[in-house]
This record gives structure tokens, sequence and C-alpha cells, in this order.
């Protein structure tokens, strides 16, 4: 009998790439294949090769296709599931491995939309096909997410990622999810384990992000004599061109270049034969510079090779295994095989530095959870002011009541965080009239006591993913375009600006009883948080020679210690000193004692 005889089988993504790789490595062991994407032609081209499978092996096994289906979409999911539940009785085994690169651009040039975007593929779609495949499924399932080992943690490092930072908020709270879910399904018998099989061969790296990050590389300076806001113009006609014959690459340059013309309004032939030359020198810079980006990520691994995608369907397979998984439950895996050198981004310790907010205007956002975010919010805003400082204090709507009450003492207003326009209103009122905000912070509130996250309806679980992930983003973005005024469409105004954004939160759970669980679902969006956070600095210093920096301090402590507010107002003097902009650290965990 073949090993995954009679198991039903569920890939998303899994009409091309690895996704397709998974789906025939699993049908050569027996297993009834589903296979679901948003295309249906690679569905089909997939399951027609999947089905040659099964003929050779001799199982008997169905192929099943789910067209149409993206996994963030709540009721294409919802459907299916039900629809295999009535049709087969349940799934077996969930590979959640649909994904997409998102933008590939500096954080402050990324349109939120896809940012959204980006973590509702990777992050809600991993719940939410999670949560309703758990439905159909009984003792001895298993869940397997792939994730990146970008966002895989060591004490005292965390990756950047530069030019993918919803990539990597989305992927390292993939990463703590998996995990979350182990806790959570221990009663179920359900097994959870996530994969990070490193730099896999495969068209979207070779076509997609390496020339995209290449191409952003160019367009961050500028090239010859077009401005940045017209290489990225331009990096949009271009790119599809890379790998094409020689008169596809040629026609495509002289587009490129008549489209550029028509812009510049230069009219000339020979001025547009010019054009010609700088985009075709361009394009041969992109690739270079990705065969570089590509050559690079090869020397950090041991042997040099990147996998294969049949290699990753053969980890996948093996996770998937009774025995293994068990051992496995709640691990992900592998932890390591990149070597990638990165300076100590997290800290525990803080050097004591004379607060000094002299006329300076600090403006925090609070999106309170309960009263004691509240408390924290009036602590910060008190010290600053008793300080020197000027404070502005924008309260999220959702906030409990109490806020409005006990902030209204300061320059305070109630308003919708996750609202971009308004957000960019009210910071430009601000500085129009208190004056140039020098600090901002954003206080998340604490991970509310919701029970399982594997039991959340849709709604709920979307809440938690805008309060810890898409609403800090949009307010961090916005305060960049407050500091640097046209900079996400003109880097090179980035270069030695100043100014200090600060995130605080969500809290470790405190207490003496704190469970397994409740720091699993924690680590969630702290998981989100701190790639996000070392990605955007990478970005910040190494690309755009600025002095603009984002720091994470997370309270609390792994012993369930009380968070101490007199530690998180030493981080943000330290912060604001201009101190800490020279060190690599940025994330910090004010209430612990390790060194």
């Amino acid at each position: 009998m073949l090993k995954f005889q009679n198991k039903i089988v569920v890939i998303t993504g899994s009409g091309t790439g690895i996704g397709k790789a998974i789906a025939m490595k699993f049908a050569e062991n027996g297993a009834n294949i589903v296979i679901l994407g948003r295309r249906k032609e690679p569905l089909e081209e997939a399951a027609k090769e999947i089905e040659q499978v099964i003929s050779k092996v001799n199982s008997g096994s169905f192929v099943k296709i789910f067209s149409g289906v993206d996994v963030s979409d709540e009721e294409g999911v919802s459907k299916m599931f039900d629809d295999l539940k009535k049709s087969h009785g349940g799934v077996d085994i969930v590979v959640n491995n649909a994904g997409v690169s998102g933008p590939v651009t500096c954080f402050a040039n990324s349109p939120i939309s896809e940012f959204k975007s980006t973590v509702g593929i990777h992050l809600t779609g991993t719940f939410w096909t999670s949560s309703q495949a758990i439905k159909t499924m009984k003792p001895g399932s298993k869940i397997v997410t792939i994730s990146t080992f970008f966002t895989e943690e060591r004490p005292y490092e965390q990756r950047p990622y530069r030019f993918r930072s919803p990539y990597t908020a989305s992927q390292g709270a993939k990463n703590r999810l998996a995990e979350a879910m182990s806790w959570e399904l221990t009663d179920k018998g359900i097994i959870s384990i996530a994969t990070n099989p490193g730099p896999v061969h495969s068209d979207r790296i070779y076509k997609t992000v390496y020339p995209k990050a290449a191409a952003e590389f160019m367009r961050v300076s500028g090239f010859e004599n077009i401005t940045p806001e017209e290489v990225e113009i331009v990096n949009g006609d271009i790119l599809p061109l890379l790998g094409e014959d020689e008169k596809i690459v040629k026609d495509g340059i002289s587009k490129a270049a008549a489209k550029l013309a028509k812009l510049k309004s230069v009219s000339s032939e020979s001025d547009i034969q010019n054009l010609e030359k700088t985009i075709s020198a361009l394009l041969t810079k992109i690739q270079q510079i990705a065969e570089k980006i590509q050559n690079n990520t090869s020397k950090m691994i041991a042997d040099e090779q990147f996998l294969t995608q049949p290699q990753v369907a053969e980890t996948v397979l093996m996770l998937s295994d009774d025995n293994i998984a068990q051992i496995l439950n709640g691990k992900v895996i592998p932890g390591d095989r990149v070597f990638y050198p990165v300076k100590p981004h997290i800290a525990c310790s803080i050097p004591e530095t004379s607060p000094n907010f002299n006329a300076k205007v600090v403006l925090f956002a609070v999106d309170a959870t309960d009263e004691s975010d509240v408390v924290r919010t009036e602590f910060l805003a008190q010290k600053v002011e008793s300080n020197g400082g000027k404070t502005v204090i924008l309260i999220s709507k959702t906030s409990p009541k109490i806020a409005e009450e006990r902030l209204s003492k300061f320059h305070s207003h109630v308003m919708d965080l996750s609202d971009q326009e308004s957000v960019k209103r009210m910071l430009n009122t601000a500085t129009q009239k208190i004056g140039p905000i020098s600090t901002v912070v954003y206080i998340t509130g604490k991970v509310p006591q919701v029970g399982k996250f594997v039991d959340l309806s849709r709604k709920d679980w979307d809440g938690l993913v805008d309060k810890f992930i898409n609403t800090p983003a949009i307010f961090l973005q916005e305060s960049l375009n407050t500091f640097v005024p046209g900079g996400a469409k003109n880097p090179p105004l980035y270069k030695n600006k100043e100014g200090t954004m600060i995130v605080i939160g969500p809290d470790m759970p405190s207490g003496g009883k704190v469970t397994g669980g409740e720091r699993a679902r924690v680590e969630v969006f702290r998981g989100a948080l701190r790639p996000f956070t070392t990605t955007v600095n990478q970005e910040l210093s190494d690309v755009l020679k600025s002095k603009l920096r984002i720091y994470l301090v997370l309270p609390g402590s792994v012993d369930g210690t009380e968070p101490n507010n007199e530690n998180i107002i030493k981080a943000v003097n330290y912060f604001t000193s201009g101190k800490s902009t020279s060190n690599a650290e940025v994330i910090y965990y004010p209430d612990e004692t390790r060194t």
C-alpha cells in the first residue's frame, strides 16, 4: 500500500511551482489531491500531470480542482471545505503554500493596498484555510505551513529583507501562527508544523523578486538623466523584457523610450534615441544586479545550492509522516540552512539617558485594548511634557471610553487610525498648529483575550490583523511622509533626514500562570513587527542613507513579569537623544533581565 493511500491532501497555490511539485509528490505516494488557486488554466494543466502520476502508480486516487479560490477570500475557502466535507467526509492534510511576492520596494513607497493584500494572502490565507480545514479534520490530521527563512530568529538577531516589508511581516507572523496552532489543536489531536526551506529554484525568484529588487536599487538613486520617479515608470515597462529574445527587447525599449519622451515632453529624434540608450543601459544594469543578488545569496548556503522544488516537496512529505509529525509538532523546520550575516538587532539593556524634550513635539497614537494601555499613554505623555516637550495624542475610536476621559487633559483627538487619509490630515494639522513633529509613538495595545485563534470568526481575526499589523503600517508610512514630504517618490530626499518613530507593544502576558498558548498567540503579532522593523530600518539606513529610525519596544517578560512603564520611558529617552541611530539595535525588550 502506498504511504498516503486514501488520504485527502489539500495544497493551496498548487497550479504551478512548489505547490504543484508537492501535489505531484503526494500523488506518487497514493494520496487524493485537492488543488486550488486563482487561475483555472494552470490548475487544469497541473491536474493532467497529476492524473498521469496517479495512473502510473495505480493508486485509484482522484484529483479535484477548485479554481478561482483565493486563500484570502473568506467565502471561497469556506465553501471549498464545506464541499469536501459533504463529498469526501473531510481532509487529512493541508499544505499552506499559497503566496505572492508582494510589492518589492521601500516601505515608504509601498502602496498600503498592496501591503494589506500581501498580508491577506500569506497570513490571513494561512489562518482561514487552517481554521476551516480543522472543521473537517479528525485526530492525526496535519497542517503544514510553508514560510521563509528570512523571518526566523536567533536570540539577538532578526533578519531584514530589504524592499519586502509586507512579505516579512506576514511571513514572520505565519511562523508564529503555526506554533500557536500547535498549542490550540492539542485537544483535537491535529498537528501543526511550519517549514522554511530557504532559497528555492523558481520563476518567482528569477523573473520577479531579484529583478524587482535590482530595479528598486536603481529607482532609489535615479539613473543617468532620468529621475527616480521616471525610473519607476520605466521599470514597469522593461522588467517583463528580461529573458526575452533580442527583437522583443529592442521593441520594448523603443516603446518605453517613446512613453518616457512624452512624459518628459521631448520629441526630437536624437533625444528619443538617447533615451533608448539610457533605458537599454538601465535594463542591463538591472540584470547585472539581479545576478549579483542571486550569486550573493548562494554564497550564504554551505553547498551554494538552492533547493529544487521536488526537494521542498520531499520535505513536506516527510513532515506529513505520522511519526515525524508527532515529534516535530509545533516546530519550524529547518531552523536554518542559510548563513545570513546580520548585525545584532535585538537588545534588552537600555543605556541611561537624560530626558531632553525641550520644545520638541511628540505625537502619540494609541489603539488601547484596556485601561492599562491608557495609563501607559498618560504616563509617557506626562513625562514628555514635564521635561519640556509638547504632546499630541491621537486615540483610536475603538479604544475604551476611558481613553478619551483620561487623556482629555492633553491635546487629544479621537479618530479612525486605520484611515490613511485621516492620519495624513491629522499629522499635517499637528505640524502646522503645534510645530514640526520630532517623534511619533504608536501604542498598539495588548492582544485581547479572545480565546483560541482557530475558533475566531473571520471578522474578529481581521480586526486583530488590522490592529497589530496593517494600522501600525499605515501610521508609520504617513509618519515617514511627514518627516520627508515627497520622499516616497524621490528617495534622495531621505539622505541625512532625522526623525524617530517608536512602536510600543503588544505586551507579553503577565502573571504567575501564563500558558504557552497565551504567549504563542501574542508572539504571532510580535513576530510580524520584528522582521518588519528591521527590514524598514535597513532600507532607511543602508539604502536611503537616512537618520530616521523605527524602534520596536516589546514590554513584559517571558517569566510573566508585569511590564514597567518606567523602563519604556527610559527607552523613549534613549531613542530621542539621537545616540541610538549609530547602533544596529532597533528592537528592545525593556523588562527582560538577560544580558
